[in-house]
């Protein structure tokens, strides 16, 4: 017997699996191709083949499901960092976890550029994306006090963790407008933040 779904056509057969990866990668492909604020949460729940109710146990707003498994990831990040060799530099250390923490494989290429697209552009993300940065930013902040002394809401430690913020944002900007190489520009973003930003000779 058919499953019916609410707003949908009958669901035949053994219902897919549903991982939040494959919501965030339903939800993407509507947002880019009808816009953000066009695409309603019935819609996101139809192409993910789930009811709304389900997709709620997922994500708890329309927002979250932009940032897919964010919380899982950063906390693979604070990881990387925490385990980097006690004698590696500190500004090498996150220049080379940041790096790999936007290193999604090719085929992810064109997921993520829509992804930032829509957290750096829409009007209505931008709260929400100051929530989830700071998760990343009390990672870094963490780090850094964890190997330089004091707590993680000391001056360093905060400079630090929003400077990243700021190269890492600048850069996802430029590589959306640009193109090219994305861990190529932030390996040179982190390079020169670590740098110090010098005058040219």
């Amino acid at each position: 017997m058919a499953r019916t779904q609410a707003g949908g056509p009958p669901l035949v057969g053994r219902p897919r699996a549903t991982t939040p990866l494959s919501i965030t990668q339903a939800s993407l492909a509507l947002f880019d191709r009808q816009g953000y604020e066009e695409t309603t949460v019935d819609e996101i729940a139809r192409a993910a083949g789930i009811s709304r109710r389900t997709l709620f146990r997922y994500f708890p707003s329309k927002h979250d499901i932009v940032w897919g498994d964010f919380s899982a990831h950063v906390a693979r990040f604070r990881a990387s960092l925490d385990d980097a060799p006690a004698d590696e530099p500190t500004m090498t250390v996150l220049r080379r976890c940041v790096v790999q923490f936007n290193d999604y494989g090719p085929d992810a290429e064109a997921e993520l550029r829509t992804r930032m697209r829509l957290i750096t552009t829409v009007p209505a993300l931008q709260g929400h994306a100051m929530l989830r940065h700071q998760e990343w930013c009390d990672a870094i902040a963490a780090f850094v006090a964890a190997r330089r002394g004091g707590r993680p809401t000391d001056l360093e430690p905060t400079l630090v963790a929003q400077a990243a913020l700021g190269v890492s944002t600048g850069t996802f900007r430029v590589w959306i407008a640009d193109g090219g190489d994305l861990l190529t520009l932030l390996d040179d973003g982190f390079r020169r933040l670590a740098e110090g930003f010098p005058d040219p000779d």
